[in-house]
């Protein structure tokens, strides 16, 4: 039987490499969105878009696009996942597409709302 030497620099390495190839999955989950006229905030659940009032704005999160189409007073139409839905707020959460949207809040600037995957799906 043949004894070898373990090399102690083998192991920081390995640990390193496997630190950063998590890292870097982590980010690829969270970087899936992407938006035009408008921010995002997601995790792994859920994501909070902010729309800018007065331009084409829309975010792709959670697999599907969400539009901005109108804002009026404190009711807000948006299109998630092709289905369109107007929200209040205040209201409790509209399902759309296996997903639950709600208002946050609507301002003359901006309009933000909050897109999650249903606990039920």
């Amino acid at each position: 039987m043949t004894n070898r030497p373990l090399s102690p620099a083998l192991t920081p390495i390995r640990r390193a490499a496997g630190l950063l190839a998590g890292l870097t999955l982590g980010v690829a989950l969270l970087a899936g969105c992407s938006s035009e006229g408008a921010s995002t905030d997601c995790g792994l659940d859920a994501c909070t878009v902010t729309f800018d009032r007065g331009v084409d704005a829309s975010a792709n999160i959670l697999g599907v696009e969400a539009k901005l189409v109108g804002a009026q007073g404190d009711q807000v139409t948006v299109e998630v996942a092709g289905e369109q839905v107007t929200l209040t707020v205040g209201q409790q959460a509209t399902e759309v597409g296996g997903l639950a949207v709600t208002l946050d809040s609507v301002t003359q600037e901006q309009v933000k709302i909050r897109v999650a995957k249903n606990a039920e799906s």
